[in-house]
């Protein structure tokens, strides 16, 4: 809970991944099934966020929370709420119809103070007054993302995700008193499985399973990249080299908060694929990215984009469990 409670208290990025291969859990780990004891770590999340944020309303803070689901599926970025999107972004209808193929292009982007962001995502509006039917409107947005996530069969799972999903909670908050305005967001990362094409059962005829295992393996070569980049104090850390590093670039740059879930399989026939996720843990492990920094500006010049002050807060940023 101490990596949630930052987004909320300090305003920064913050980010949560979960790797390993695949079949190995790490959509159920997020996601979740069903209610209580069964729940993932979005909802958990997200509840924890909303219990936080009373505290700090009774401190004369007001909040605005908006959540966003994507997915990176070959290298583009997909929009998995267009089914939530208002008539006003859907050109007067609901994008029930819409496939994927017609879903406008999205963009990575910065903004006038320096956030990364995803322009033209749908955002649902999160109730942080009243937690119950903040955590109803979330129901509705794991739902449709999950139905509208890109998944197929195969020897390993028969949900298998072909891409890396991406639930982002924007919290944007002001306190008049204080003539104070902070942003903060939080990303929970549900990492596509790393796989050999030998297990999956896919076969060199089959192009577009191919086609997603590279962009999949690839996708993950580059995180890994950027993590030995950063253990190393390269000067440069090769962010663009892929779209999952370039939009999370905020949390992994020393300015936010990471934290690396491992999930593994408990088969002798996975005792390759989880040797090579432990290593990945301890290159991952190797990071120190330093203190994070929390930007608040003042009330008047937010709206110009600049940053009046900043204060840090210190922590161990990168860190891996199994």
């Amino acid at each position: 809970s101490p990596i949630f409670h930052t987004v909320c208290q300090h305003q920064t990025s913050v980010c949560l991944f979960s790797y390993g291969q695949t079949g190995s859990g790490k959509t159920f780990t997020m996601q979740g099934k069903g209610k209580e004891d069964f729940r993932g770590i979005i909802p958990r999340a997200v509840e924890l966020v909303l219990q936080r944020l009373k505290v700090l309303q009774n401190s004369n803070w007001e909040f605005t929370i908006n959540a966003s689901f994507l997915e990176i599926y070959n290298e583009e970025l997909r929009d998995l709420l267009t089914i939530l999107a208002p008539p006003s972004k859907a050109g007067g209808k609901r994008r029930l119809s819409m496939g994927k193929k017609s879903a406008p292009k999205l963009a990575i982007k910065k903004s006038e103070n320096g956030r990364t962001y995803v322009e033209g995502l749908t955002e649902i509006l999160i109730d942080s007054h009243n937690t119950t039917k903040g955590l109803k409107q979330l129901d509705k947005v794991i739902t449709a993302a999950a139905r509208a996530r890109s998944v197929a069969f195969n020897k390993l799972n028969s949900e298998s995700s072909r891409s890396h999903s991406i639930f982002m909670l924007d919290l944007h908050g002001i306190n008049h008193d204080l003539d104070e305005e902070v942003q903060g967001v939080l990303n929970l990362c549900d990492l596509a499985g790393s796989e050999r094409l030998s297990r999956s059962g896919y076969g060199a005829n089959d192009s577009q399973r191919v086609k997603e295992t590279q962009a999949i393996n690839k996708s993950l070569s580059s995180l890994g990249d950027v993590f030995t980049s950063l253990s190393n104090g390269s000067p440069h850390v090769p962010y663009r080299n892929s779209k999952l590093t370039y939009l999370l670039q905020d949390c992994l740059n020393g300015n936010g908060k990471s934290l690396m879930l491992m999930n593994l399989c408990p088969t002798v026939e996975s005792a390759h694929e989880s040797a090579c996720s432990l290593r990945f843990a301890r290159r991952v492990n190797q990071v120190e990215l330093g203190k994070a920094v929390k930007q608040v500006n003042t009330s008047s010049s937010y709206c110009g984009g600049s940053v009046s002050g900043g204060r840090s807060i210190g922590g161990r940023s990168v860190g891996s469990r199994r």
